[in-house]
């Protein structure tokens, strides 16, 4: 069987022109861009890299993005409160709290102070719960892109078995609930699944998101099934890898996205058209 790849740059440059084009329109009718504020309290590199991809994604969208530094030292209360008052800010459209966090810092303690409308990763407890209820917010947009990017393909959903690899707030349980929302039969596997090959070979799509470099091989996915790799990971050569060991699933699976260059640009074009809905929606 051949294994065909599942790109994600095709579907985010689509949603990227969607959302110039929107940003464009708002910027004009109101007189400013939307704007995104990211919140760092870490000195992780990573992570800085990260924060200069999504200003330089905001730039070319025409979104304003800049960054509030509180230090890695920073502590909980100090956190939240700049949450607070940023999202109490009208001159503000959107806060992201990028992680890690200092030590001793829970992304629950602190998130709860975003509020719901400006939380455009989805990352509070306020956003998880409407989102598990079925009612208007952001979804993590991580989790969002692996259902975005699995339909840009035409990979069915609907009455198909899904196995979740991974139970994170961030990624694993919103992403169940996005699927159970397009009406598929959702597994959630985590580190005390007792079988886990068994688990995920019985499934039609296989989404692995736990961070673990290599973990889903071969032997963890069925004839003909579906693989989406979330995983970024440090490979041994300073690279970026995914969760899944993609030579020994060369083959066997029907399809899987590649890392880098599936799931991730997905991710950051549907973030910044959250940001724009934000901004839309606030006016």
């Amino acid at each position: 069987m051949e294994t065909s790849s599942l790109p994600g740059k095709e579907l985010a440059a689509a949603l990227n022109s969607a959302t110039r084009e929107r940003a464009a329109a708002l910027t004009e009718s109101r007189g400013r861009a939307p704007q995104l504020m990211l919140v760092v309290a870490n000195d992780d590199p990573a992570s800085g890299w990260y924060v200069k991809s999504l200003q330089r994604a905001a730039e070319r969208l025409g979104i304003i993005c800049d960054t509030l530094d509180l230090g890695a030292t920073a502590t909980a209360e100090a956190i939240r409160e700049r949450l607070h008052a940023l999202s109490a800010d009208p001159a503000v459209d959107a806060v992201m709290l990028q992680t890690p966090l200092p030590a001793g810092v829970g992304l629950n303690d602190v998130s709860i102070a975003i509020a719901p409308a400006k939380d455009v990763d989805g990352v509070s407890p306020a956003s998880l719960g409407l989102l598990a209820a079925g009612l208007p917010g952001f979804p993590p947009a991580t989790s969002e892109a692996v259902v975005e990017l699995a339909k840009h393909h035409g990979v069915p959903l609907s009455g198909r078995h899904v196995a979740v690899v991974g139970r994170s707030n961030v990624v694993g349980k919103p992403l169940a609930q996005l699927l159970l929302a397009e009406d598929a039969t959702v597994t959630v596997c985590h580190s005390r699944t007792t079988d886990l090959p068994a688990a995920t070979s019985a499934a039609d799509v296989v989404v692995a998101a736990v961070g673990r470099a290599g973990l889903i091989t071969g032997d963890h996915v069925r004839e003909g099934a579906v693989v989406i790799d979330v995983g970024t990971n440090e490979g041994p050569d300073g690279g970026i890898v995914g969760d899944v060991d993609a030579a020994s699933v060369d083959g066997k699976a029907a399809a899987l996205s590649p890392v880098p260059g599936g799931v991730g640009p997905v991710t950051t074009a549907l973030l910044m058209r959250h940001v724009v809905t934000a901004a839309e929606a606030l006016g």
